[in-house]
């Protein structure tokens, strides 16, 4: 079965390696014929295509490209779309596509158009409420009358995606029962499929050897736009310094330390108490494994309600107990239903203060159990095969 998947994030984002390409080659190992489509950032192909092509290579997978292009605003991501779409086009008839395997909403305008079009079958991997992101991260301003449109445009194509896919993908339980509630559907055809983690990448028991001192140190992994709240992270690192003075802030992420400083500077903490590092995706495993705890703060809004963190999984997969936030994607389900951690409810001093002596406790979790969440839940290869039985049942 030749299948199609079209991506508008790049194989060479840090996002493409570690929630697409390892799906893809576990999906390929099992006889699936993989085309990838997708959307590269110059600087990001420059450093990284030798490494995407070499495992694409080794599994087998087609990997075809347009270059990504940012600038003017919408009208060039109509341009991407056009091109994405000619060349989409061309490998459905080279290759007699039968499923277009489509990543997001961008990709699901083509996966929305082609079905009509040349009969091929379309996956709606949704990814989240896009749209609803846009405004609900200040990227998309509906006061601005260009953006109220393209809005308006993206959740009428969002009704359409979700009422003609012949299949929907969400990452959460959460945006599944919320999208349930629109009545467009049947539900038999959603599967959730959360932000998985190639458990053996990440297993604490690789680096039991790292010695960790005498620091008490708490992790934060990934960038620090839009959605993650540095402002209360590290407000309430300001609280854990009061009661552990050997504290350190560890923050693996390609954001520029001016900007962390910042913020450490109008909380009155000293900038040795914090290492700011970079890492490519073949690092992070050993950093983490130098932390004893992991912390992350994401924006509530209601488009969050189907967000899944990458983080999640590969932080629990490291041992590590997680101090998060309510109200984003199925987080209380997940702390409810397993001892992963701590969830603040509300961004107030007290709050910080309670959690602080949650902390002690929260160390006692043994490295295993978390493990063995992130295998129970986030595990790589459920994903894959919960991927095939959608692929299976659109051969039908």
């Amino acid at each position: 079965m030749q299948i199609l998947f079209i991506s508008y994030d790049g194989m060479t984002d840090t996002l493409g390696q570690s929630q697409v390409l390892p799906y893809l080659v576990g999906l390929s190992k099992l006889g699936y014929l993989i085309t990838i489509l997708s959307a590269e950032k110059k600087e990001n192909f420059e450093k990284r295509k030798d490494i995407i092509q070499k495992i694409t290579t080794e599994a087998n997978i087609d990997w075809q490209y347009i270059f990504y292009t940012k600038k003017p605003p919408i009208f060039s991501t109509l341009y991407d779309i056009n091109q994405l779409k000619k060349k989409a086009k061309k490998i459905c008839k080279e290759k007699n596509i039968k499923i277009l395997h489509c990543r997001s909403y961008i990709s699901a305008l083509i996966g929305l158009e082609f079905q009509k079009k040349l009969g091929t079958k379309f996956i709606f991997d949704m990814r989240g409420f896009w749209a609803d992101e846009r405004v609900d991260g200040g990227l998309w301003n509906l006061k601005n009358p260009l953006f109220k449109i393209v809005y308006n445009f993206f959740k009428k194509k969002e009704k359409q995606f979700i009422q003609n896919a012949d299949y929907i993908i969400s990452l959460t339980h959460n945006a599944k029962q919320e999208i349930e509630s629109w009545n467009l559907i049947k539900t038999d055809k959603i599967q959730v499929i959360p932000c998985c983690v190639d458990i053996d990448v990440f297993d604490y028991q690789h680096f039991t050897n790292i010695d960790k001192n005498k620091n008490f140190t708490i992790s934060y992994l990934g960038s620090l736009g839009t959605w993650y709240m540095l402002p209360e992270m590290i407000a309430l690192f300001r609280y854990i310094k009061k009661k552990y003075e050997n504290a350190l802030f560890l923050l693996i992420t390609p954001d520029s330390p001016a900007l962390i400083y910042a913020e450490v500077e109008k909380n009155g903490l000293n900038k040795n108490d914090f290492i700011i590092q970079f890492a490519e995706r073949k690092q992070v495993p050993e950093l983490l494994a130098t932390s004893h705890l992991n912390l992350f703060f994401v924006k509530p809004a209601y488009s969050k309600k189907a967000s899944s963190p990458t983080k999640m999984g590969e932080v629990l997969a490291s041992g590590l107990p997680i101090i998060a936030n309510t109200k984003v994607g199925d987080n209380e389900y997940l702390f409810e239903k397993y001892n992963c951690g701590v969830l603040i409810d509300s961004f107030s001093e007290k709050e910080y203060e309670n959690i602080t002596h949650q902390i002690e406790k929260l160390l006692t979790i043994p490295k295993e159990n978390l493990k063995n969440i992130a295998e129970d839940y986030f595990s790589l290869e459920k994903g894959i095969q919960k991927y095939a039985k959608v692929y299976q049942f659109l051969e039908k």
